[in-house]
This record gives C-alpha cells, sequence and structure tokens, in this order.
C-alpha cells in the first residue's frame, strides 16, 4: 500500500511539500498561550508534584530482577517515573515561559547517560539464534536494540531538542549535539544498519503493535533531527515498508486481536505514522479514503459496550485507557461522527497520556487540538456487528449487549477463550471477562497458561470431562457463521483429542428478552461437564435459576451448581474491577450426548 505509492511518488519528491516542524516550539507564544487553561494547571501542578522528588535511580540489580525472579517492576517503576518527570517538565517551560529548565536539563542528561533505553523485560531480541537473557542479563551497550520504550524515549527527546532548543543552548549547545547523537546512535542508525529487529518483519511475519509504535517514535526522530532532505527521505520509505508488512498480516475488517486496549499503540500508532507521513509531506501522502485503514481506526468504536467499557477479550482491559484525542481525531479524518463522539467523550487528561506509558506526543496532541464539541451523549453503534476475519460478534437488543467470539487460540495476547462471550445489561457488566493483569515474567513465557485469567477455566465455556480448551491456532472455532441475532459455531477443535469431543456447538441468541445460549455435542464417552459463567455480581442459586444483581440465569435442571468469589487483587485488574469477581461452576453427570439451553434474562421478570 505505502510502498506502491512511493513508487509513483518518490518519498524525497514528497518531502518537498511539507514541514519538519511538528509542533510549535516553546518561543511560540501565541501557540502556547491558546492551551485551554484547564491543561495549563494541570500542567503546572503535575510539574509541581514531580519537582517534589529528585529523579529516581535506574539500577543494574532492578534490571537484574527481571532474570532473577521475573520482577519487572524494579526497573520499570523508576524507568518510568524518569520520563513521566521529564514530560512535566517540559511541557511545564513551554506552558510557562519563567520555569525553571534544570530539572529538564537533568532528565535530558540522566537518559542520556542510561547504559539502555531498553526495560529489562525486553532486553532480548525474539530472533531464532539471539542472545537468551540467561545469557545477557544486562544490556550490551555495543549493541543497542530498539524496542517501544528505547523509541519511545528516543520521541521524548527528539522532541524537548525541538521544543526547548534556545532555553537548552541557553543553558549549554552540549545538550542538544548531545541528544541528537545519543538518538542517532541508540535509534537511527541501529534502524537502518539491521534488519534483525523482530518487529521489522523482515525475518518473522507474526507482527503486532509493536511494528506501527515502534515506528511511530522513531519516524518523529528522524523527522526532527536535522538530517538532509534526502537521507530522511530514504528512512521514512524504509519505515513505509515495514508498516506495509504490519498492515498486511491485519484482517480486513480492522479487527485487533489484542483488543481494544491495544488499539492505542496498534491502530492509534499507525494513525500516528500517517499523520507524521501527511504533515511532512503537505498532505500528499495520505490514506484516508482506503477501507481497511479506515476499517483499522475505527475498532474501538466496533467494540465498545458503553459507560466506558469495552469487550475485552485477550490481554484487553474491560475499562482500558484509549487516546480519546486519537480516537477523536481519526473520527474527524473519516468524517465519522460516532466516532468523533467517542473520542470526545473520553479525551481524558494529560496526566492519562503520561500514566498509561509517557507518550509525550500524545499529550501535545491534547492539549493543541482543541475538542470536536461538547461531549455527546452516549452514542453507541446502532444495529449489529460482525468483523469476519476476527470472528467477533456485537450484538444489541433491547437492553443487552453482547460480543461473542470465534477466532482460534493462538492470537496475539491470547487467553484461551474461543467461544467465549461477554453480556452487559442496561450498561452494566452481568457476565465478563476478568481481563489482563500486571505483566510479569510469566506473561509472554512458556508458563503462561498457568496464568488463571489467561485460561479456559476463568472463561464463559464448558469444561469436558476435566479438560478445558488449549492454546495454540490449530485450536479454532470452526463452521462459524453469523445469524440474524448471534452467532453459531463448532468448538470441538478448541479442546485437544484427549477430551473425546466428536462435536460440540455453540450458538448465541439475542431478543429484547435477553440472551439465549445452546450448547450441544457429541462425546465418544460418558463423561461429566461443567459450564463455567464468570459474573460480576455474587450469584444465588434460587431451584435451577442463578440471580446475579439484576441478572437472572435459567439453566438446565439436572446441573449440580456451586460458585466461587475471586477476589481481585491484581492492581491492574483492580482498575476494572473492584472487590470481586464470581466463577459459577455448573456440574453435569456423566453424558456422551447433550443439549443444553442456558436462558439469561433481567432478575424482575421472574417476580
Amino acid at each position: 500500500m505505502l510502498t506502491a505509492f512511493l513508487r509513483e511518488h518518490p518519498m524525497r519528491e514528497l518531502l518537498k511539500g511539507g514541514t519538519r516542524k511538528l509542533y510549535p516550539p516553546a518561543e511560540n507564544r501565541q501557540a502556547w498561550e491558546k492551551i485551554p487553561e484547564v491543561y495549563r494547571q494541570e500542567i503546572r501542578k503535575m510539574a509541581e508534584e514531580y519537582a517534589a522528588a529528585p529523579y529516581p535511580l535506574r539500577t543494574a540489580t532492578g534490571f537484574l530482577a527481571f532474570v532473577r525472579n521475573g520482577d519487572r517492576q524494579a526497573d520499570e517503576k523508576g524507568y518510568f517515573t524518569r520520563r513521566r518527570k521529564l514530560c512535566a517538565s517540559i511541557l511545564n517551560c513551554c506552558v510557562f515561559p519563567d520555569a525553571e529548565t534544570d530539572d529538564v536539563v537533568d532528565g535530558i542528561w540522566l537518559l542520556c547517560e542510561e547504559s539502555s533505553w531498553v526495560i529489562s523485560a525486553h532486553n532480548v531480541n525474539p530472533i531464532p539464534g539471539a542472545p537468551k537473557a540467561a545469557e545477557y542479563p544486562l544490556p550490551d551497550v555495543r549493541k543497542p536494540y530498539i524496542d517501544l520504550f528505547s523509541a519511545q524515549t528516543g520521541m521524548i527527546l527528539a522532541l524537548t531538542a525541538s521544543l526547548l532548543g534556545q532555553r537548552l543552548d541557553a543553558v549549554s549547545p552540549m545538550i542538544r549535539k548531545r541528544i541528537t547523537e545519543e538518538i542517532r546512535r541508540r535509534i537511527l542508525r541501529p534502524f537502518m544498519k539491521t534488519d534483525d529487529f523482530w518487529w521489522m518483519g523482515i525475518r518473522r511475519k507474526d507482527l503486532n503493535n509493536w511494528t506501527p509504535w515502534i515506528l511511530s517514535n522513531i519516524m518523529v526522530c528522524a523527522a526532527l533531527d536535522p538530517m538532509p532532505a534526502g537521507e530522511l527521505a530514504v528512512l521514512l520509505t524504509r519505515a513505509c515498508e515495514m508498516l506495509d508488512r504490519y498492515i498486511a498480516i491485519l484482517p480486513d475488517d480492522g479487527g485487533c486481536d489484542e483488543g481494544a486496549g491495544y488499539w492505542n499503540m496498534a491502530g492509534g500508532a499507525l494513525l500516528d505514522c500517517l499523520i507524521l507521513l501527511e504533515t511532512v509531506t503537505g498532505g500528499r501522502m495520505t490514506f484516508r479514503d482506503n477501507e481497511k485503514i479506515r476499517n483499522i481506526l475505527r475498532f474501538p468504536l466496533t467494540v465498545e459496550m458503553g459507560n466506558g467499557w469495552f469487550a475485552n477479550f485477550a490481554d484487553c482491559d474491560a475499562r482500558p485507557f484509549i487516546s480519546g484525542e486519537r480516537m477523536e481525531t481519526a473520527g474527524r479524518m473519516l468524517n465519522d461522527p460516532a466516532l468523533t463522539a467517542l473520542g470526545t467523550r473520553m479525551r481524558g487528561t494529560v496526566a492519562d497520556q503520561l500514566n498509561d506509558v509517557p507518550h509525550l506526543t500524545r499529550a501535545l496532541d491534547l492539549i493543541f487540538h482543541a475538542p470536536a464539541g461538547e461531549p455527546k451523549p452516549e452514542f453507541l453503534n446502532a444495529g449489529d456487528l460482525y468483523l469476519p476475519d476476527l470472528q467477533l460478534r456485537m450484538i444489541r437488543r433491547g437492553g443487552w449487549t453482547l460480543a461473542c467470539k470465534g477466532g482460534h487460540n493462538g492470537e496475539s495476547h491470547n487467553h484461551n477463550d474461543t467461544g467465549s462471550f461477554i453480556l452487559f445489561l442496561e450498561g452494566e457488566p452481568a457476565v465478563v471477562d476478568a481481563g489482563n493483569m500486571v505483566y510479569t515474567a510469566k506473561t509472554f513465557s512458556a508458563e503462561r497458561y498457568t496464568l488463571w485469567n489467561v485460561r479456559a477455566e476463568w472463561h464463559n465455556l464448558p469444561i469436558i470431562g476435566g479438560h478445558e480448551q488449549r492454546e495454540g491456532s490449530e485450536h479454532a472455532a470452526q463452521k462459524v457463521h453469523m445469524t440474524p441475532d448471534g452467532l453459531e459455531m463448532n468448538l470441538e477443535a478448541a479442546y485437544d483429542e484427549t477430551a473425546g469431543i466428536r462435536e460440540l456447538k455453540r450458538s448465541f441468541s439475542l431478543a429484547e428478552k435477553g440472551l439465549r445460549l445452546t450448547d450441544e455435542g457429541t462425546l465418544q464417552n460418558g463423561q461429566e461437564i461443567t459450564w463455567i459463567f464468570l459474573l460480576r455480581r455474587k450469584p444465588v442459586w434460587e431451584n435451577g435459576r442463578i440471580r446475579a444483581g439484576n441478572l437472572m440465569i435459567r439453566c438446565p435442571e439436572e446441573l449440580a451448581f456451586t460458585a466461587e468469589e475471586k477476589p481481585v487483587e491484581d492492581p491492574r485488574m483492580a482498575r476494572s474491577w473492584q472487590g470481586s469477581l464470581w466463577r459459577v461452576r455448573l456440574k453435569s453427570g456423566k453424558l456422551d450426548r447433550f443439549r443444553m439451553i442456558f436462558e439469561f434474562v433481567k432478575a424482575d421478570r421472574e417476580a
């Protein structure tokens, strides 16, 4: 797509019509004085709070903790605090020209003195034959690696030099020179001289959000570097080749199998790349009318459940942080009122843009891009939606919202959840997906599927004779097709052969009165089957029915009920689910053939 365009319109010619000035420098007082007062005061307060404490240390033993005991936070806490403090100080000096620059200068120098801008959990390159963490538990300063956050660090420093260049030069011209050389040494030269980084898509083809996220930051570093236009043209062309590889692996329906929360640094980062290309080419390189791009940018709207909730299959939070300004900008670009309105409602604060990860460009976009208008009332997609590549069905009837999926168990950030579903009643969660937890060494290792929130036995699925679904892309839904009121699929392949399943068919049908879930199947031998439902409210068993808040589940009479409280202790998960979740188990006797129907209705219908 991008590369084909550049074959007819060489980047070097396109650059003649654009600009490399991405944001107004601090001396442009007219631009900075126009920033809304609410953001000006937030920036001042945030900078004062960070100024109250010194920049934290980043130690070798903190870095080693990931290899020694799987602790990511020992390195990441200080790492990200340094960058957030610097970003707050930068913004403060831009908004208030009399603000002291010492915190900015100290932050720049500390980052330039770090042995590596890579976090401890990303210290190795997952290419076959590359060094393993156990072999190189500390970074090799001779071979800079580019991960998500090294690229983001380069972006922060490049913007610092661009925004505060005159004030930094007044302290010492060496500051900007040091920034330029460190970005070139750690980011731009490695980017141009190696094909080995997995996210480039040259040696590995299974790309994810790393590709656009890293490239969006590298492109900022390049645009703001004083390199000649010819060199910039070569670098941007190379970046476009990698973006093409990423876009090629995405489904045409625009679905992000990593979930809505990852759109922030997947589709949202792709948006960052496309906007930068428009900027540096004066709008001559644009893909706003491309259907696949439009679908990618609309994905958060597609999976919105309402009231700040999103369908959160895989490693996605139920209430994720998504850059509202990026959604709003995408909505304006696409002339999409619903996406624009969703973005306006979720614009958030400057701190939001830095607390997710310290993304200075997103903070600048927020304060310089005025809202599209007053936040509108809840504006949900009307009717039914289906993403055929992702096999994700979104359907609304009356006060109900259903998200259900087919897919497979080898998706990016996968949970073993093929055939699972999420059900909301009147804008609030009823049957849920627990979502994500704080990342540890286990999260992306061979031990991933020992984590409770990843396993099928904590999703809304049947367990056959003690066998739950297995990981791997071969464990997939089959014969998936949309129906007028839901979705149907076969799930036998989602389990391994030892489960002895000849056929397992699941169908969802949503009406204004509620959801009808039907599971029917044939087993090789008689086995006990346990149906799992993960509920938001405490369940009470009432003569074959489960009452949980305003939800009632009518169950087959022959099933035995048990329930287990799951206190939510993980701090990341607790941002969505305060208190507890509840896992219901409905167990059958030994069956070789079955047809079970579960009806989810409003509890007050049973009064």
